[in-house]
C-alpha cells in the first residue's frame, strides 16, 4: 500500500532502493504516528470535516493501535511503505471509508514532522532524566572522597593537588551545561509543525492551534515553509545536544581507564565490570569504559553527519531527508546505554585513599610551597626561583596539607549550588505539561 498509489507499479529496484530501511526506521515513530493522528482528527471533527461519530470511532481504534504499539506487537507489513500507510490501513480495514478520511489536510511531510517532534522529546525526557541520575551519583561520590587527595595533571604531567571531590565534582558540573544545552534542544523541538502540509499550508481552514494546545507543544511552527525547512535542522541541533552529553562521558570514561592502569592505579573498576584475556590471566580490562568512549565519540560525529546529508538542499522537501532517520533514530538508545553503564560503574568504583604515599607525587605540593612563603611576605617571583632551586638540588621537602577554601576548589567544592543549578534546569523543561496534555489525548 502506498499512500500516493496512482495505479501502476513500480519497478521493483527502485522500490527497494528508495523505501531503504524506512519501514525499520519508521518503527520508532509508531507511537508518535498515532497521537500525532488523533490530535489531527479532533481537529478535522471541529472543522466539520469528520462527524462526532467517526471522530469516536477512529478514536477508539487508533487507542487500539496504539495499545498495539506499546505491547510491542505493531508490524509494518511487507509490502506497506511506512508507518502511516500501515497506520491508515488498518483503520481502512476496521472501518471502511472512514479510515482513508484521516489524511485530509495533512501531507506525509508534516506527518513525519510531528512524528519526530513528538519522538525526539520523549527521547530527550529518557535522556535528561538519565544524566540527571549520574549527576546524582557524581554528586554523591564527589562528597564521600571529597577529603581524599589525588593528582591533577597538565601534558600529563603531575602539576597540583586535586582530590577525588574535585574530579567526581567536575563532571557532575559538565553535565549541568550538557542539560542546558539539551534543554535548548527540546524548547526548539517542542513546536507543533502539523497543518504546514508539504510545506505551504492547506486550503482547509485548519486549527493548528488546537493540534498545538492537543500535543501539548509550547508553540507552533509558524510559518508553513519554515516548518518543512525545520526538517534536518531540529536532528542537527538535537544530535548537538547528545553529543555535548556524550563528550563529557567519553572524556569521564578515558580518566577511568587511565586511572584503573596500574600505573596509576588511582582508582579500581569492580570485577565484576571488567573482562579478561584468552593468554593473560591476570587481566582485568575496563572494556566498558573503552567502549563507552568509542560510542560516545561516534555519537559526537552524528552532528556532522545530519550537516552533511541536509547542508547544501534548498527550501522544500528532498527525499535526502529520509537518509538522516538511519543515523538519528537510533542515537538515543545507543547515549542512554553509556549514561546506564557509567553510572552503575561509578556508584561501585573503588578509589585508592593513599596515592600520595608515593614519593613520586612529592613535587606537585611545589605551588603550595611558594604560594606559604609568599604569604610570609616573600615576592612571589623570589619564593618561586627558591623553590625552583630547591627542586633541582634535590632539597624540596613536601608539605602535604592544602588549604584551599575559595569558591569551587578542594576545600569549597560549591556541591550545593552545583545541584541548585542543576535543579533549575531541570524545571525549565517542564515534562509535566506534556505529559499531561499526552495523558488527556489518549484516554478514553
Amino acid at each position: 500500500m502506498k499512500l500516493w498509489d496512482k495505479g501502476f507499479e513500480v519497478n521493483a529496484e527502485i522500490e527497494r532502493f528508495t523505501v531503504g530501511r524506512d519501514r525499520e526506521m519508521d518503527l520508532y515513530l509508531a507511537e508518535a504516528d498515532v497521537l500525532g493522528s488523533m490530535a489531527h482528527i479532533t481537529m478535522l471533527e471541529s472543522i466539520g470535516l469528520l462527524t462526532s461519530e467517526e471522530l469516536k470511532a477512529l478514536l477508539a481504534e487508533l487507542r487500539n493501535i496504539l495499545s498495539e504499539v506499546r505491547d510491542g506487537r505493531f508490524v509494518i507489513e511487507e509490502g506497506i511503505e511506512d508507518v502511516h500507510s500501515q497506520v491508515e490501513l488498518m483503520l481502512t480495514r476496521r472501518l471502511g471509508d472512514m479510515g482513508k478520511k484521516i489524511h485530509s489536510g495533512r501531507s506525509r511531510n508534516d506527518q513525519v514532522l510531528v512524528d519526530l517532534k513528538l519522538f525526539i522529546r520523549r527521547q530527550i525526557k529518557q535522556v535528561a532524566d538519565d544524566v540527571k541520575t549520574l549527576f546524582d551519583e557524581l554528586q554523591q561520590q564527589s562528597e564521600r572522597y571529597k577529603n581524599v587527595l589525588m593528582p591533577g595533571y597538565t601534558h600529563l604531567q603531575v602539576a597540583m593537588p586535586s582530590s577525588f571531590g574535585l574530579w567526581f565534582g567536575a563532571y557532575a558540573e559538565s553535565l549541568v551545561d550538557d542539560m542546558m544545552f539539551l534543554q535548548a534542544a527540546y524548547r526548539m523541538t517542542n513546536r507543533n509543525p502539523l497543518g504546514s502540509a508539504a510545506g505551504y499550508g492547506s486550503s482547509f481552514p485548519l486549527d493548528r492551534q488546537m493540534t498545538t494546545n492537543l500535543l501539548g507543544f509550547d508553540s507552533m511552527d509558524y510559518n508553513v515553509v519554515y516548518a518543512q525547512m525545520g526538517r534536518g535542522k531540529t536532528e542537527r541541533n538535537v544530535a548537538f545536544a547528545l553529543a555535548s552529553i556524550a563528550g563529557t562521558v567519553a572524556k569521564l570514561a578515558f580518566d577511568a581507564c587511565l586511572f584503573n592502569s596500574q600505573n596509576f592505579g588511582f582508582v579500581k573498576l569492580p570485577k565484576e565490570c571488567t573482562t579478561g584475556s584468552s593468554i593473560m590471566p591476570h587481566k582485568k580490562n575496563p572494556d566498558v569504559f573503552e567502549l563507552t568512549r568509542a560510542r560516545c565519540n561516534k555519537l559526537q560525529a552524528l552532528p556532522q553527519q545530519i550537516t552533511l546529508i541536509m547542508n547544501n538542499l534548498p527550501s522544500g522537501y528532498f527525499r535526502d531527508l529520509q537518509m538522516i532517520k538511519e543515523v538519528f533514530l537510533p542515537a538515543f538508545d545507543e547515549l542512554r546505554d553509556c549514561l546506564h553503564m557509567t553510572t552503575y560503574i561509578v556508584e561501585r568504583i573503588e578509589v585508592n585513599e593513599h596515592i600520595l604515599d608515593d614519593p613520586r607525587y612529592d613535587l606537585m605540593f611545589s605551588v603550595e610551597e611558594v604560594n606559604r612563603l609568599a604569604t610570609e611576605g616573600m615576592p612571589f617571583r623570589d619564593a618561586y626561583k627558591k623553590v625552583g632551586m630547591d627542586i633541582e638540588a634535590g632539597k624540596f621537602t613536601p608539605q602535604k596539607e592544602v588549604h584551599h577554601t575559595h569558591a569551587g576548589s578542594i576545600g569549597n567544592l560549591c556541591n550545593k549550588e552545583i545541584s541548585a543549578l542543576m535543579d533549575e534546569v531541570w524545571s525549565g523543561f517542564n515534562f509535566r505539561r506534556v505529559e499531561e496534555a499526552e495523558k488527556k489525548l489518549t484516554e478514553d
